[in-house]
C-alpha cells in the first residue's frame, strides 16, 4: 500500500472528512452502486459467520455485518480509520475483530477459518491483487465466496477534472502504471486493472468465477457527476 495514499486516509479521518459511507443497516457496495438488499452476494443469513472485510475503513459494513450477527472483521491499512470504526461500534453496541495492515497479509488468520470476505471498493488500491486472492483462498473455507466491488477498469481513462470540458480519454485500457489524483487537496495513488487481470488473478487463486455484475446507472446516479448529466 502506497504510504502517500494511508497518510491520506489519516489525514482525511483526522480533519473530519473521508467520504464515509452513511449508515449501518445494510452492507454497502460503493458509492452510487448499491446495497446487499440490491445484490444478495453474501449468502444470506450471517448470523454466527466468520466475515472478513478488506478495507473497512471507518467501519459500516463491518459494523453492519455485526449487527446481523456476523462475527465480523475489518483490515485496513489506515489506523485513523480503524479508530472511527471502533468508535462506531461501540456506538451501535457490536463487537468487531479490527487489524491494521496490508490487505494482503491475513496471516493472523487460519487456513479455511473464514466464511466470507467482502470488498467494497478497496482493492482498486492493491498494487499486486494476484497476492491477495492467493492469501483470501487460503483464509476462505471450502466453497466459501469472496466477494468484492471495484470501479469499472474504464473509469480510470476518463479525464473529469475539468466539468467545462468534454470527456477526454486520458490514459490507454493496457496501461497499468498507478493512477495518481487528489483528494481535497490531498494525493491518493489507485492501480488500473483490466478484466483480464482480475480473471487472471482469480483463476490462477483456484477461484470459480460465479457472477460479474455492472449496474447501470440511474439518472440521479448521472446528474452527481457534471460530465455525464447530458447523458441522463
Amino acid at each position: 500500500m502506497p504510504s502517500d495514499t494511508a497518510a491520506t486516509w489519516n489525514r482525511l479521518l483526522e480533519g473530519g472528512r473521508g467520504g464515509v459511507l452513511p449508515g449501518v443497516d445494510a452492507v454497502t457496495y460503493g458509492p452510487d452502486i448499491g446495497t446487499e438488499d440490491d445484490f444478495r452476494l453474501l449468502g444470506g443469513n450471517l448470523t454466527g459467520k466468520r466475515v472478513l472485510e478488506l478495507g473497512c475503513g471507518a467501519g459500516q459494513n463491518v459494523v453492519a455485518m455485526a449487527k446481523q450477527g456476523a462475527h465480523a472483521i475489518g483490515l485496513d491499512f489506515s489506523a485513523e480509520q480503524l479508530a472511527g470504526a471502533r468508535r462506531l461500534a461501540e456506538r451501535e453496541g457490536v463487537k468487531v475483530e479490527l487489524h491494521t495492515g496490508d490487505l494482503a497479509e491475513l496471516v493472523f488468520l487460519r487456513a479455511e477459518s473464514i466464511d466470507v470476505v467482502f470488498s467494497a471498493y478497496a482493492l482498486g488500491l492493491v498494487p499486486d491483487l494476484n497476492r491477495v486472492f492467493r492469501q483470501v483462498h487460503r483464509v476462505l473455507k471450502q466453497g466459501a465466496a469472496l466477494v468484492f466491488s471495484l470501479p469499472h477498469p474504464s473509469a480510470h481513462l476518463i479525464d473529469d477534472d475539468d466539468p467545462l470540458q468534454p470527456l477526454l480519454i486520458r490514459r490507454s485500457y493496457y496501461d497499468r502504471t498507478s493512477v495518481n489524483y487528489d483528494w481535497e487537496g490531498l494525493p491518493l495513488s489507485a492501480h488500473h486493472h483490466t478484466f483480464s487481470d482480475l480473471f487472471t488473478g482469480l483463476s490462477r487463486a483456484n477461484f470459480r468465477v460465479d457472477t460479474v455484475l455492472e449496474p447501470e446507472p440511474t439518472a440521479d446516479d448521472g446528474h452527481r457527476t457534471p460530465h455525464w448529466r447530458d447523458a441522463y
